[in-house]
């Protein structure tokens, strides 16, 4: 039975850092893809708005930037 409880905790360990990782980078690809294709800009209106969460998108030397939150 020992051995079982460990398995457990050894697996915890290493899925969890995977889970996280994954997450990270699934969301520096999103935003790689997505403010390197903008449009030029003039001012800030001109930046596409992300839809799912709240950003702050500016636009800086004629390119959209992500300032963050």
């Amino acid at each position: 039975m020992k051995r079982g409880k460990n398995m457990a905790k050894i697996l915890k360990f290493v899925y969890v850092p995977i889970l996280y990782l994954s997450i990270l980078l699934v969301l520096t690809i999103y935003d790689q893809v997505y403010f390197n294709n903008s449009p030029p800009c003039v001012t800030d209106k001109d930046c596409p708005r992300p839809q799912f969460r709240k950003s702050n998108v500016r636009c800086r030397n004629g390119y959209c930037v992500n300032l963050g939150n």
